[in-house]
């Protein structure tokens, strides 16, 4: 056995204690892990996360993400007993619900007399805030419509002619944000005897309804269905990549909804989803929000993207979101009754 003098003891202690201190130094610190519900494209996200931790380098951001009609039913779902701790992107038909049933925690962020007025709450201290909007379109594949003589639709009419009979897709409104703007902008636009007349005509031309707003893009993009009836912002992406797709506006205008910020009611993290919130109604925030669609929550912000259509503004009807919100379990099951069984 080895034993050391008593003369030695400090040394060894003080070696030891510096150590640790050296130990403690390199050590990083234990960031909160926010956990943050989101239906942003895919491509985002990285981009929206990295702005964000830098700006609060003790703060992570994980993502759960999900379409728009999936994530409404969760957080509706678990209530009070919320798993998630704040929102960064979700349709503001779906925080008009979340408000009503008192699932959120209404906060001021620092920007907020920045943000226009048709993209934020209306009470003085907002449950939630606008970030961007996005807008109905159609992808429009012209390599494989002319392949098959199909004409370029330029109303929403145009779709129910035979020639499209199984050539578009469209997304299930009650399992997507955008199918579900699409729908209520048409009871909005035509009436309500009208545009389900309209519906009906379309339904044998749709070959398939997605669970995803922006899958019918996609599938226009690949050629595998030619007509996609989506948003602008899908349509864009997609013509990026070099997708032979045309981004078509209707006559008639069309829906339109806005991605959304909130807090959680029930977060464990609640200055952390503070401070995402602040970012969310920040200027740095707008303009990473500018980069994938110009109609953004503060003003001056943003010019359109390359390939970004034009007209999209003045085609967005005036949306009463109050009025989709409070009537939208009822459109749904009656579309459901409809048509789910495609």
């Amino acid at each position: 056995m080895i034993t050391l003098s008593r003369r030695f003891l400090p040394a060894l202690a003080l070696a030891l204690g510096l150590s640790g201190a050296a130990f403690s130094q390199t050590t990083p610190p234990v960031k909160t892990q926010l956990q943050v519900y989101t239906t942003l494209l895919p491509e985002s996200l990285a981009d929206f996360k990295a702005a964000f931790e830098a700006e609060n380098a003790d703060i992570e951001i994980v993502w759960r993400r999900e379409s728009t009609g999936t994530l409404t039913a969760r957080i509706a779902a678990e209530g009070d007993n919320q798993r998630g701790d704040a929102i960064w992107g979700l349709a503001v038909t779906s925080m008009l619900d979340f408000k009503k049933r008192g699932l959120l925690i209404p906060y001021a962020p620092k920007n907020l007399a920045a943000i226009r007025p048709e993209f934020r709450d209306p009470d003085a201290v907002p449950s939630w805030v606008g970030m961007e909007a996005w807008a109905a379109a159609i992808c429009f594949n012209t390599v494989e419509a002319a392949k098959i003589g199909l004409p370029k639709p330029q109303s929403w009419f145009d779709l129910l002619d035979p020639k499209y009979k199984g050539k578009i897709t469209f997304s299930n409104p009650a399992a997507s944000g955008t199918g579900y703007f699409h729908v209520s902008a048409w009871v909005q636009i035509f009436g309500e005897a009208k545009a389900w007349d309209f519906m009906e005509k379309l339904h044998p031309n749709v070959a398939i309804y997605e669970p995803s707003g922006t899958r019918p893009c996609r599938h226009a993009a690949t050629g595998e269905f030619p007509v996609g009836i989506s948003y602008e912002l899908a349509g864009m992406l997609e013509k990026n990549k070099g997708a032979p797709i045309e981004v078509l506006l209707m006559k008639e205008g069309g829906g339109w909804d806005m991605d959304t910020a909130a807090i959680l009611k029930g977060t464990r993290n609640e200055a952390a989803a503070k401070r995402l919130m602040d970012f969310a109604a920040s200027v740095k925030a707008n303009e990473l929000y500018a980069k994938w669609v110009p109609q953004v929550a503060i003003a001056g912000i943003g010019k359109p993207p390359a390939n970004y259509p034009e007209g999209v503004a003045a085609s967005m009807i005036r949306n009463d979101f109050a009025w989709a919100a409070e009537n939208r379990e009822r459109i749904l099951a009656e579309w459901s009754k409809r048509f789910e069984k495609k």
